[in-house]
């Protein structure tokens, strides 16, 4: 990503990103099974972690308790949320299996600040700050792994816009749309950030549209598999 490098570890860490309802959990899953199938030491972990206390102010946010528009929640203090549910995470729950040399599956990381938070930006300076600051903050200070590959789903809001309205909400469990999902202007937004900032740190930037059309799961899967074993290759 261009970041600091993980010069001590030992683990391999794979962030799947995307808009909401792009299938990064659906993927990271398939990845998970594809890397056990092949006796490989494998984790898959999802954020915000909702069954921990850590995601409470999460939760909060998510819900609208500090502004119904997400673009009124100030970007620093919403990504402190996040960021604390994730070094909450890496120091109770896998930091011990990435130092001995596990295969990490994000399902979101820290790119997902990147993007959501990024969105509230209008002028590319600000947005540089932020991102300079975010950085600085979960990869620095909060010693948290940079990820060895991250894998941008592109698919646009319209395309996932059917499959949100039939999801269930992780946090209350039924059909009502967190703050995020329920803004469509800013959910555009969010896509627009996300090109932005995967052009700026060099992810993997996944084409899953073909012709105007979703593309298969299966064959969404054997792309990521490709380019998570052509990188653990290219480091072994």
């Amino acid at each position: 990503m261009g970041l600091r490098k993980n010069i001590c570890r030992k683990g391999f860490l794979v962030a799947i990103e995307g808009v909401d309802s792009s299938g990064k959990a659906t993927q990271a899953g398939i990845l998970y099974e594809n890397m056990k199938n092949e006796g490989r030491k494998a984790m898959m972990i999802e954020f915000p972690d909702y069954k921990s206390n850590s995601s409470a102010l999460v939760k909060m946010y998510l819900n609208g308790d500090f502004g119904k528009n997400p673009e009124e929640v100030n970007p620093y203090a919403a990504s402190v949320f996040f960021a604390a549910d994730r070094f909450a995470s890496f120091n109770t729950s896998w930091k011990k299996l990435y130092e001995e040399g596990y295969i990490i599956i994000c399902d979101r990381y820290v790119t997902s600040n990147m993007i959501y938070q990024a969105a509230k930006f209008d002028e590319e300076k600000d947005r540089e700050n932020y991102l300079d600051w975010l950085t600085d903050l979960e990869f620095e200070k909060l010693r948290l792994p940079v990820p060895d590959i991250v894998i941008f789903l592109n698919i646009s809001p319209q395309h996932c816009s059917h499959l949100i309205k039939n999801r269930m909400n992780k946090i209350t469990g039924r059909r009502d749309k967190d703050i995020h999902e329920k803004n469509e202007e800013y959910m555009e937004k969010t896509y627009e950030a996300a090109l932005l900032v995967a052009k700026k740190y060099k992810w993997k930037i996944l084409e899953c549209v073909e012709n105007g059309r979703l593309m298969s799961i299966e064959k969404i899967s054997s792309l990521i598999k490709e380019l998570v074993d052509k990188k653990t290759n290219s480091i072994t």
